[in-house]
């Protein structure tokens, strides 16, 4: 096995466990974190105890590794897996732009209770668009796994 079919494996796997780790925190952590926020929204601290090790560094070093694999590859994984990588780079772009930064901006917040529980709606909402490219991405990884190389 070469490099590059080890690489689509990583990124298969780590965006199955993204994308179901995901829908637990959707349906589990943000109504904890709903519960009664500002305090709330610092536990659990899955940010910084799950999602760091998850997707924060391994899924974004996987994301440029597969963009760059992706680009040079021969043959019909190609587009399927220049196509996940594509759509994991939009992911991880509005990651770092605005569900990273408005979580962290929530956690430290001295505003009302009542704009608190807007905004993280509204965080939470868009993060159902985070999951369906979540989603997208690992069908088409897998997609280009099951062609020949």
């Amino acid at each position: 096995m070469n490099f590059a079919a080890v690489l689509l494996w990583l990124l298969v796997i780590n965006l199955g466990i993204v994308f179901g780790a995901g829908l637990y925190e959707a349906r589990i952590v943000v109504p904890l974190w709903a519960s009664s926020p500002p305090e709330s929204l610092r536990s659990p601290d899955s940010g910084r105890r799950f999602w760091a090790f998850v997707t924060t560094i391994p899924l974004t070093l996987l994301t440029l590794a597969s963009l760059v694999a992706a680009g040079h590859a021969q043959g019909p994984r190609r587009d399927w897996w220049l196509t996940a990588a594509l759509v994991i780079l939009v992911e991880r772009i509005a990651t770092f732009s605005y569900f990273i930064p408005t979580m962290l901006r929530l956690q430290r917040a001295a505003m009302p209770r009542a704009e608190i529980t807007a905004r993280l709606t509204q965080w939470a909402r868009l993060n159902y668009l985070r999951s369906a490219l979540t989603l997208i991405a690992w069908v088409a990884a897998l997609k280009a796994l099951s062609l020949p190389t």
